[in-house]
Order: C-alpha cells, then structure tokens, then sequence
C-alpha cells in the first residue's frame, strides 16, 4: 500500500505477528468468529470497507469437519455483514468457483450456484450472508485457483507446491479432466482495489483469462520456469480418493470485470514470471 498513500489500511489474522515486513499498513490479531472481537475492531479502527480473505479453503477438510467449516466461511461473514451494515461500512466478501457445479463453466456472474461440496455450499452462503451488509454495500469477488508469492506462506499453492515437487526430482500426477481460469494474486488485489476506488456493488468475477486444464497448466509453469516436464504425466480425477467432489469445468468469464474495472489480468506465464521474481527478491531480503 505504500503507493497508495490515500488508503489507511489495517491488516488482521489469528497470527500473534504479522506474516509480511516492511509493509505500511498495521497490523492486529482478529477472531472473525467472535462477535465481540469484531465490534472491538470496529469501535477502534472504524472501518469504511472490510475486505474478508479469511476462509477454511481445504476441501476435503471441510468435508470432515463441517462445523468448523460452517464457523469460518458462513457465520463468520454473518458477523461482519452485521458489523458493517450497524457501522455503514461496506463489505467485499473473496468467494470461489466452488460455488458451481462445474457442468457448465466458465460462468458468468449470473450464473445458478449449484455447490457439489461442503466447502462449496459453506461458501456460497458466505455469499448470502454478506448481503446483509446492506444495499449497496457490498461486492462479492469469486476467484479461482489462486497463486502468488508470499513472505511467510501458511501452506503452499500449486505453483508453488508442483515448483517444489518438480525441483526435487519428484514425478507428480496432474489431472486433465478439470478446467480452470488460474488467479495471480497480484490481479485479484487490483480489482478488489478497483471495486474500492469506484464504490461497485455486486458480484464480479475475477481471474485469468486463460481457461484451461489443471494439467495444461502445471506444464505451463514447468515450462516457464524452466524445469523437468517430463516429470508431469495425466491422470484421470476418477483415480484419485478424495472425499470432496471438485466442479470439472468451472473458471470465469471476467467480461463484467474487464468493461466495469478495466481489469487486465497477467498472461499465465507472465505472471508466473512475475511470481518467481518476486519470490528471488523476498529470498533475497532474509
């Protein structure tokens, strides 16, 4: 945020200390789950817009133990939705493709949600939940496979996760029968910052551009960083044991995005690049 002085921004976590350095925003410890937490926050910050990144993303996890899942991505959003709308402040509420079926992708912003998971229905009345904000006082910002880099990661991406695996001489399976639009982070901050400066409401769809498989995309990180391609073979979502279903086609089509934001997300590849000079300057650094 240090070039854009105009906002005053308070970042918060469970974490007793920050996980970046350097940055010009403060910091605070914040359970989204305790009501009164969240009024203490309001009463000392006084927020004008509360943006909520704050999720319980894995999704075979969330099958396992849904009410802490519920917890996270459902009446944590209620809270602040309550919070914002008695405050008058607006709520951008980060939500995900997860929300689809995966019949029909890529989906547009009108689209029917139709969420095969747990993790997928505790997000979409996340959703719902943050209309309770108030008209006009509230975006919802669905993404889809995000990855960037990160100071103090709490767990790996894929780029990140495949990187780490293909460097260490490792062989993984990447399945060729799911299609995504993969997110740089970078691009998502941009557009939650548009959606800030030109006080939009509603849903948006926010992602790449490129729509492919989750195997194409893994050799396009192989490729652009220049590692072993050779250790990537296909494989079928059918040969794997997961316990949550994952929507086969979902990805975005972020026309909405590109003609009300002027959004204009990295090429994959770009991106990836972008990311891993990063990562160097952040090794760099410690």
């Amino acid at each position: 945020m240090g070039r854009m002085p105009e906002y005053d921004v308070l970042a918060t976590g469970r974490d007793l200390v920050p996980r970046f350095s350097g940055g010009s925003c403060g910091y605070t410890r914040l359970d989204i789950t305790d009501a009164e937490s969240i009024e203490r926050l309001f009463e000392d910050f006084a927020p004008d817009v509360v943006i909520n990144c704050a999720a319980m993303t894995q999704v075979d996890e969330c099958e396992d133990n849904k009410e802490q899942c519920w917890l996270s991505n459902a009446t944590s959003v209620e809270l602040l939705a309550k919070a914002c709308h008695k405050n008058g402040a607006r709520l951008i509420q980060v939500s995900t493709d997860f929300v689809f079926d995966g019949k029909k992708g890529p989906y547009r912003e009108d689209a029917r949600p139709n969420p095969i998971s747990y993790y997928g229905r505790s997000k979409l009345a996340g959703e719902n939940y943050a209309r309770g904000a108030g008209m006009n006082n509230w975006a919802i910002v669905r993404t889809v496979l995000v990855y960037g880099a990160s100071e103090k990661p709490a767990r790996d991406n894929f780029v990140t996760w495949l990187r780490t695996k293909l460097e260490g001489g490792d062989p993984v399976r990447i399945v060729t029968d799911q299609w995504r639009t993969p997110t740089y982070v970078v691009d998502l901050a941009s557009a939650i910052e548009r959606i800030i400066r030109f006080r939009k409401n509603g849903v948006f769809h926010i992602s790449g551009r490129e729509n492919m498989s989750i195997f194409e995309f893994a050799n396009t990180i192989s490729e652009t960083l220049g590692l072993n391609t050779g250790l990537i073979s296909k494989a079928d979502s059918s040969s794997f044991t997961q316990k949550a279903l994952r929507p086969a086609k979902s990805g975005f089509i972020i026309l909405k995005a590109e003609t009300e934001l002027g959004y204009r997300p990295h090429l994959t590849g770009d991106a990836i690049l972008d990311m891993d000079r990063t990562i160097a300057r952040l090794n760099e650094a410690t």
